[in-house]
């Protein structure tokens, strides 16, 4: 049977200290629109797929929401069902969904990774994190004064667009590679993101280090230096090297570690953690994603540090669960704790890191329903003979760019409404066959999967087609445009981006704020050089 929550009694739960994993069913698309400040995202498309990585523990308090309107699929109360199917012990629906939450006084917020986002701000506060403008960055660059740009973001993201003469070097590298980067005491850095948060947690993470160069956050990131008309670059790749590690600051690094009270554990405990059950356990590699495809610990997930503080919600669940960090250097996982701390989590790191022997059971997965199969071949005819509907399950944007002709988009909570008329056999096209796999207890019969997706269908030489318009953007639900315009050449969605950022503290309430553990602030005066 359903158990139901009201928002008042939900509020209630969020600050009461014990753990609670709070998941917005909704599409991407929907989510950054409205959701709750510790709402974490986790798309019913995804459910199966993501949940036993975000919330491992079956035992966990769990409310489930969606948007509350009446004209929806009702995707909490099927997520609900879906998890308690799965063993969830303690699942709850928010009563009237995200529309309750609002009417009972509450702040719905837009946009995505909210704790982090909110955090950077509050670090600027602080802390008085120095910052340089993107005319004058450009005024120095031009000059041929000692400079070094590093963008804190991961290598894909500056990939799609960086600032001439920047090297990628993500935040979570910072402490680990600075020293090799920049070996002296004198050149200054500036740290930029696409936006303002990695800007300031990169370069504080630095100033907290004690490092004496001077150090600048990159106002506004990329995005102020496309709106100060300024070029940005395409396709970069140049990054830290490899073998730029250096354990030069690693007594910087525990000293910053202790300072914040982040405790050093070791495995023997962080087995007993696990083997009790009592809370949620998560066990976090916080180095590159090559390190850790080169090998990790058993039960750990790759939670690349640098995103780990910026988009915590994309890997931890359960707010109020254990984090355990480790590394193989001793420095990463000592600062990235730090950051953790004061973010209001409960942050340890291993002693001896990937080196301690350390080995858990990793979450276990549900059996996933089995699909029959169909080549590219086997496809192409039975649709010249019209005797199958395929449904393209990929992300909206991956659709438009390109699918199989005569292919319909559809995402899994419309399964059911879009197809309940259909007579034609059911094919199924996704980039991971999980998805179409659970997607397919939606549907109203029997389905058949792609083999391969579309990479075996264009491989076998077979004909694509685009559309620019379809799905039309309302239908888009997984896609949110608020985030990616600002990316497109949309001035005014960088703006309106930045103006959102730097408004989250303003929205925060009493108790969503003292959940932060920052510093007093120890300057006064203006951080701008």
């Amino acid at each position: 049977m359903t158990q139901f929550v009201t928002a008042s009694q939900l509020k209630s739960w969020l600050h009461d200290g014990q753990e609670i994993a709070v998941l917005d069913v909704r599409e991407h698309g929907q989510y950054g629109e409205a959701h709750l400040f510790y709402g974490t995202p986790l798309p019913y498309s995804r459910l199966e797929v993501d949940l036993p990585r975000l919330v491992p523990r079956k035992q966990v308090r769990v409310v489930v929401y969606d948007s509350g309107e009446v004209d929806t699929e009702n995707v909490a109360l099927r997520a609900a069902q879906r998890l308690q199917a799965l063993g969830y012990t303690d699942v709850h629906v928010l009563e009237g969904g995200a529309k309750a939450w609002q009417d009972a006084g509450y702040v719905l917020f837009a946009g995505v990774n909210l704790p982090s986002k909110t955090f950077g701000e509050l670090v600027e506060h602080a802390y008085g994190t120095p910052r340089i403008t993107a005319q004058q960055l450009a005024a120095k660059q031009a000059s041929g004064e000692p400079l070094v740009v590093l963008d804190g973001r991961p290598v894909s993201e500056f990939h799609k667009m960086n600032l001439p003469g920047a090297l990628c070097c993500p935040n979570g590298e910072l402490a680990y590679r600075i020293r090799s980067l920049v070996p002296d005491d004198s050149t200054p850095i500036v740290i930029n993101c696409a936006g303002r948060t990695r800007s300031i947690l990169g370069a504080q993470t630095l100033i907290n280090l004690g490092i004496a160069n001077p150090v600048y956050a990159l106002e506004n990131g990329t995005q102020g230096w496309f709106l100060a008309d300024f070029p940005l670059e395409h396709g970069g790749s140049k990054r830290y090297a490899d073998d730029s590690g250096s354990g030069a600051l690693q007594s910087q690094a525990q000293q910053l570690a202790q300072r914040f009270d982040a405790p050093l554990v070791n495995a023997q405990t962080v087995s007993q953690w696990a083997a009790d059950g009592e809370r949620s356990l998560f066990l976090c590699d916080v180095r590159t994603p090559e390190e850790f495809e080169a090998g990790s610990l058993p039960g750990a997930q790759h939670t690349p540090g640098g995103q780990l503080v910026q988009a915590g919600d994309q890997f931890v669940g359960v707010r109020g669960a254990r984090l355990v960090l480790f590394d193989s250097d001793g420095v990463r996982a000592a600062v990235i704790a730090s950051w953790l701390r004061q973010m209001g989590q409960d942050a340890s790191v291993l002693i001896d890191g990937v080196h301690s022997g350390l080995k858990l059971a990793s979450p276990s997965e549900a059996i996933k329903p089995q699909l029959a199969s169909v080549t590219a071949a086997e496809l192409q005819a039975r649709l010249e003979r019209d005797e199958v509907l395929l449904v393209d399950l990929r992300p909206s944007m991956k659709y438009r760019a390109a699918h199989i002709p005569g292919a319909v988009w559809s995402i899994r909570p419309h399964l059911a409404q879009n197809l309940r008329d259909e007579k034609r056999a059911i094919v199924l096209v996704a980039d991971e066959p999980a998805l179409a796999q659970w997607a397919s207890l939606d549907l109203p019969q029997p389905a058949t999967l792609l083999r391969g997706g579309m990479a075996a269908w264009q491989q076998a030489g077979l004909p694509v087609v685009a559309s620019a318009d379809i799905p039309a953007n309302r239908d888009c639900i997984d896609y949110l445009f608020f985030v990616h315009d600002r990316h497109d050449g949309n001035k005014d969605a960088a703006r309106q981006y930045l103006a959102w950022e730097t408004g989250l503290v303003q929205q925060l309430d009493a108790q969503e704020l003292a959940a932060f553990q920052l510093p007093t602030p120890e300057s006064t005066h203006s951080s701008a050089i």
